[in-house]
């Protein structure tokens, strides 16, 4: 089973910044981070493939950049000009196979993102 350590988040003030980071054990292949903010289901931020194929939500294209290192099987995520909106817990995830050939999803245990006015 895929495990994956989250790190980086915490308070910042609007238009700051903050840098997020997880790094999974084992094979894996797509990574990207979710969101989930009180009261709100939880969101796609943003995803990349083994290849590097980059995909966002709108409401964070031009702020958030993901990007991973594969040596590392770590994915990273900036994000620049916070705004309060992007309060929530952040929550990393990978994509691997089981032995049976199913495909699986493991998630982080989330880091919580604060952003005040």
């Amino acid at each position: 089973q895929v495990q994956l350590v989250e790190s980086g988040g915490g308070l910042v003030q609007a238009g700051g910044s903050l840098r997020l980071s997880c790094t999974a054990s084992g094979s894996i292949y797509n990574m990207g981070w979710y969101r989930q903010a009180p009261g709100k289901q939880r969101e796609l931020v943003a995803g990349i493939t083994n290849g590097g194929t980059t995909n966002y939500a709108d409401s964070v294209t031009g702020r958030f950049t993901i990007s991973r290192d594969n040596a590392k099987n770590t994915v990273y995520l900036q994000m620049n000009s916070l705004k309060p909106e992007d309060t929530a817990i952040y929550h990393c995830h990978a994509d691997s196979q089981e032995e049976s050939g199913l495909p699986v999803r493991s998630w982080g245990q989330g880091t919580q993102v604060t952003v005040s006015s």
